[in-house]
């Protein structure tokens, strides 16, 4: 049972108005907060957004931040998106409002013990897979969080006995005052945001947020391969467990492995959960295959270490699709698959930034969406060739978010199909 009146009446305005925050303010508007919403943007889908608003009675700003509507909140709550710059985050450190993320407000807030998940990629698998170890079990787990369900979204459906895995990224942790998972996993540490965190440094920093309040009552699982990992260990407080890979299993399963042992769940209820499970959308995701040519979705691929795990997985000569706005990666990371790549198609903002890492060893396209991406990938690609989408880029400058940008991968290779007769 959650306390209904722990943020009643008090003044609370919620900034962005993706899925994050539009979840965050429905939320608090139920328990009685005066809440006003806030968004920078001022395009079609912030519109359509801000009507799944209780928007009778919830104020909302479009295409600017202004002093007037923050001003007088007793709380600002931020979404993953607002960068520490914005003029929303600005105004409110200036006038000592307090700043948390829509974690934090859901966590104050959880009955159910919390699992968190973070690393610099593999989170979405893992999360989704300890859900649906518990689920089979017989327990209840609601995943949620950067998964693309946000935590408050779940809030009033939980009960005490139940679990929440939450993926969450530096960015959510960034904002965290009292936050406290049961069990936090890390699953890697690699180069990725630096768009947003100044250095590697403050990165790592970011993540180390997840074990911040945790105490001995509490575990924290990490990745014994990663020497960044490793090192940090003895700054928790938690029982500390790492996880290797064993054989016959990649790390993120024996991440998850040791997250079943350590809720007493038994290790053939994981290993048939590896079994059944057929892989996520927009993670190497099979589409078709026309005139012996194959189409794989990566579009989740949003960073370099994530597109190489791609490339290293993957048997035939590839076209690779790439690109969109940059991070702060080692796009060089892909070299170690240099010889399976046929040709870089380049897209997006960071187009110059990925061709300059990669230097002179490949051969490089550029194209102006993805759809031209995707054609001529497969006008140069023979029987056997395989057409991967993995950008290593965020989607932002070009899509709405990773998902939109693999849903339209997906229609082209579609319409290519019903133009081969396939």
């Amino acid at each position: 049972m959650i306390n209904t009146n722990y943020f009643k009446n008090k003044k609370i305005t919620v900034v962005g108005l993706a899925r994050s925050g539009i979840a965050c303010a429905n939320l608090l508007f139920s328990l009685g907060a005066k809440v006003k919403a806030t968004d920078n943007n001022d395009s079609e889908i912030t519109r359509r957004n801000a009507v799944k608003l209780c928007s009778d009675y919830i104020a909302v700003e479009f295409g600017k931040h202004s002093s007037d509507f923050i001003e007088g909140s007793d709380l600002v709550v931020v979404s993953p998106g607002v960068s520490n710059d914005s003029f929303s985050i600005q105004f409110a450190q200036k006038n000592n409002i307090p700043i948390v993320s829509e974690i934090e407000i859901a966590s104050i807030l959880c009955p159910a013990p919390i699992i968190a998940v973070t690393g610099s990629n593999g989170k979405t698998t893992v999360t989704t897979l300890i859900s649906r170890v518990i689920n089979a079990s017989g327990m209840k787990a609601y995943a949620c969080g950067n998964i693309g369900n946000p935590f408050c979204g779940e809030i009033q459906k939980l009960l005490a006995k139940d679990y929440v895995v939450l993926e969450v990224s530096s960015f959510q942790l960034e904002r965290i005052k009292s936050f406290k998972p049961k069990i936090a996993v890390i699953l890697n540490f690699n180069r990725n945001h630096l768009d947003r965190h100044k250095d590697m440094e403050e990165y790592l920093t970011a993540k180390k947020r997840i074990f911040l309040n945790q105490d001995k009552n509490d575990f924290l699982v990490l990745n014994g391969l990663d020497p960044a990992l490793k090192n940090i260990s003895s700054e928790s407080k938690s029982k500390v467990i790492f996880f290797n890979q064993l054989p016959g299993l990649n790390p993120n399963q024996a991440a998850v492995f040791t997250v079943a042992s350590i809720l007493g769940i038994k290790d053939d209820i994981v290993s048939k959960t590896f079994q059944d499970f057929k892989g996520l959308e927009h993670r190497m995701e099979f589409v078709a295959e026309i005139k012996e040519v194959s189409f794989i979705n990566d579009s989740k691929a949003t960073t370099a270490d994530s597109a190489a795990w791609a490339l290293e997985n993957i048997n035939r000569p590839v076209f690779l699709i790439a690109g969109g706005k940059d991070k702060g990666v080692d796009y060089a990371k892909i070299l170690e698959s240099r010889q399976k790549i046929k040709e870089v198609i380049l897209i997006g903002e960071a187009k110059n930034k990925i061709r300059q890492a990669l230097g002179e060893t490949l051969s490089f396209r550029e194209v102006d969406s993805l759809s031209s991406a995707v054609r001529l990938a497969f006008s140069k690609a023979k029987a056997g060739d395989c057409v991967l989408l993995s950008p290593m880029c965020a989607s932002f400058d070009m899509f709405k978010d990773y998902e939109e940008r693999g849903r339209i991968f997906k229609e082209v290779v579609e319409a290519l199909k019903k133009e081969n007769g396939t």
